[in-house]
């Protein structure tokens, strides 16, 4: 691997120079600027940025310690949004994914990096979650998106399910639906009990409401057939009682299951049984036929608060709702 003094030599430049070509280019002429420049091409030489950091006083990167975040379809859209906001402003960041519930992996992905030498790092997860702060990450500013953590009072990104939820439900009643069955995803999860509040809070302010029918995943489930299983024991065991007017899905992916139930038992989506999801997930709600109405689940939005909040030196350490709009579709 070619260094700094490979180039300077071939360029026939002193070190200084070379650094200068790279770091103030403007202090160059042209010609010695582009006999640096074309030296480097000619090396392909690639500077060590963790060096860089070390020796600078101004250090801009930021590292990101990605909890499944990375490998995630539904979610990676937080780490696109930081890469975009970090180099719009003429940072560097640079991503170490692992997983927490490997307490070796997640040691060694802690090493790697804090190797780099960041100024500052974000932890981001896949799905909303407490999560542990490393002992040896806590001496760095950090910020948290789509997590929050008793470890540390730092400031965390992180969507309003309430308010998304809150908002899907008043379509619900607006449209005159009466008999909602509610497919939530994992009981535990701090989404779940933000969007059954939200969803009781709207459906009990109707005059004499029904009372709605409520199934929840296992715990810390991720098998969302499985979170669509009541349907299919409502269908395939107890027809003649099937009498809901809506299906509210705690995902976009209950929500695909459902259709396909549906109208394999011959119901209309929305003339028979309407069907709402959440999430507006990643690539998949335009094969929903018809399209469906769903909440976005602000992943991008996370991603760059949690970068503009370091990039930006912003001081508080508090956590910050962000806002789940309402996608409306044809199936509700």
């Amino acid at each position: 691997m070619a260094s700094l003094k490979d180039v300077a030599r071939l360029a026939e430049v002193s070190l200084m120079t070379v650094s200068r070509a790279l770091n103030n280019p403007e202090k160059l002429s042209q010609s010695t600027l582009d006999k640096v420049r074309q030296a480097i091409v000619q090396l392909n030489y690639v500077p060590n940025i963790a060096a860089q950091n070390i020796r600078s006083a101004a250090n801009n990167t930021i590292g990101v310690l990605s909890l499944g975040t990375a490998t995630t379809p539904f979610s990676v859209e937080i780490i696109l949004a930081i890469e975009k906001t970090v180099r719009a402003h003429h940072w560097q960041s640079f991503v170490i994914n692992t997983f927490e519930n490997d307490p070796a992996e997640l040691d060694l992905a802690v090493e790697q990096l804090l190797s780099h030498h960041p100024a500052a790092i974000i932890i981001t997860r896949n799905g909303l979650k407490k999560v542990k702060i490393h002992s040896k990450l806590q001496h760095l500013p950090i910020v948290l998106a789509n997590c929050i953590s008793d470890d540390l009072h730092t400031a965390a990104y992180i969507p309003n399910d309430y308010l998304g939820q809150h908002r899907i439900t008043e379509l619900i009643v607006k449209k005159g639906y009466k008999r909602p069955l509610f497919l939530h995803i994992p009981k535990n999860y701090i989404a779940t009990q933000e969007r059954k509040k939200a969803f009781e809070e709207v459906w009990f302010q109707q005059e004499k409401p029904m009372l709605p029918i409520q199934y929840f995943m296992p715990d810390d489930g991720e098998n969302y057939f499985e979170g669509a299983q009541p349907l299919i024991d409502l269908l395939e065991h107890h027809s003649q009682e099937f009498d809901f007017d809506v299906i509210v899905c705690g995902n976009d992916r209950i929500a695909f299951v459902a259709y396909q139930l549906l109208l394999a038992h011959g119901f209309r989506i929305p003339q028979d049984v309407a069907v709402v999801g959440y999430d507006n997930m990643v690539g998949v709600r335009h094969l929903f036929m018809p399209l469906l109405t769903t909440v976005q689940l602000p992943h991008y939005e996370m991603g760059e608060q949690a970068a503009l909040h370091i990039i930006q030196n912003r001081q508080d350490k508090e956590p910050h709702w962000v806002d789940c709009p309402l996608i409306l579709g044809e199936s509700c």
